[in-house]
């Protein structure tokens, strides 16, 4: 067992017993959403994998202590803290560790951790991707180069239109990263169900997504599979209305000089405030729809060992 890894009793038996489980991420506790919405939110995602079938494994960094699986206190401490707990990608583990500090983790260090747990299915909210200007900027998160590296299936609502989507998918493309669509042909684009891009492929079922991923495992094929789940009909952005509110929150970080680890929260949080709100409702709503299909999928895959 890694000696920085703490895994909780309830993943650990779920595990040994080769019970299905679903790895999340805590960027979205600390840094995704306002307290109280943002605990709220965590304790209901973990709920609607419970109800799907699997057990939940709420990821984090807690003084020093890479954990798979957080309690509802943890969580609520998480939460409370906000972003005063670091958001924490492969660059900050080594020091964050070795201080005892705490870290919210991001897709990336999500996956990161849910490996080392032998997790292999991880449901988020909107993966990142190369920033709009990045051809000058070299602004390329993270998420892409580990979706390249580690054994984990991500299933998302798609890339977060803050972002250039092409140039997103030319990037993993290179890197080999497989981009499903369920469902769909397009790939999402977080709040909305459209960008106008295709995806490598369009999967309809759990188990055929799971016979994939193995089928990747089997070979000895590296890194992981990105899986893009459209946000429900219902709560659907009208595309247009969501891409002036990023646009303009694109132009208000520029004018600030924001950059680095902070745009993505700024221009969220900015979007929530020019749509009022409906965007929070949208990104809530599109990471539970995300979490039953992780639990669907985790299932199914635990039927193919």
């Amino acid at each position: 067992m890694n000696n920085y890894l703490s895994i909780s009793p309830q993943v650990q038996q779920a595990l040994d017993e080769n019970l299905p489980v679903v790895a999340l991420e805590s960027t979205i506790i600390s840094h995704g959403m306002p307290y109280p919405q943002n605990v709220e939110t965590a304790l209901r995602v973990e709920q609607t994998i419970r109800e799907a079938g699997a057990v939940p494994a709420t990821v984090a960094i807690i003084g020093g202590r890479l954990k798979a699986g957080c309690t509802p206190d943890e969580i609520e401490y998480l939460g409370r803290k906000g972003q005063a707990v670091t958001k924490a990608s492969r660059r900050d583990l080594p020091v964050l560790v070795a201080r005892g500090m705490d870290g919210a983790t991001t897709v990336t260090t999500t996956m990161i951790i849910a490996a080392m747990a032998g997790i292999r299915v991880f449901a988020t909210g909107g993966i990142g991707g190369v920033h709009r200007g990045a051809e000058t900027t070299m602004d390329i998160s993270a998420d892409l180069e580990e979706l390249a590296m580690t054994p984990v299936m991500v299933i998302c609502a798609g890339a977060k239109s803050i972002l250039d989507l092409g140039l997103t998918l030319e990037y993993l493309e290179t890197k080999g990263v497989p981009v499903i669509g369920y469902g769909t042909d397009e790939l999402p684009a977080f709040y909305t169900r459209h960008s106008g891009f295709k995806v490598d492929y369009r999967i309809d079922t759990p188990e055929e997504l799971a016979a994939a991923f193995r089928a990747k495992l089997d070979m000895g094929l590296r890194g992981g599979m990105l899986v893009t789940n459209p946000i429900p009909e219902q709560y659907s952005m009208p595309p247009e209305v969501i891409n002036r509110a990023i646009d303009q929150a694109i132009d208000e970080a520029n004018r600030q000089g924001i950059h680095g680890k902070q745009v993505t929260p700024f221009l969220l949080a900015r979007v929530k405030d020019l749509t009022g709100g409906d965007s929070l409702d949208s990104n809530i709503q599109l990471v539970l729809n995300n979490a039953r299909l992780a639990a669907l999928t985790a299932a199914a895959l635990q039927a193919l060992k």
